[in-house]
């Protein structure tokens, strides 16, 4: 599951704005802001995350899973 810190790092990363994220989804800009704020995008949709997972990941995002090493990130594909 995506973290909001995750979903913000991975809009840093690509130089997205929340606007851009919610056009290349095609959910409304207080959906993404929802799902980057403290409520986390554990209280949208499945669909919804889905989609912001699939935007930046095909925009060049990596999302790592916490492990021993450390909590979630976001990395760039080589």
């Amino acid at each position: 599951m995506l973290t909001a810190a995750q979903i913000r790092a991975a809009r840093a990363l690509v130089d997205w704005s929340g606007s851009r994220l919610a056009a290349e989804t095609g959910l409304s800009l207080p959906t993404i802001r929802r799902m980057e704020s403290a409520l986390g995008p554990g209280r949208s949709a499945a669909d919804n995350v889905s989609a912001v997972q699939k935007a930046l990941e095909d925009a060049g995002v990596i999302f790592l899973a916490a492990d021993a090493a450390g909590g979630p990130g976001v990395r760039l594909k080589a």
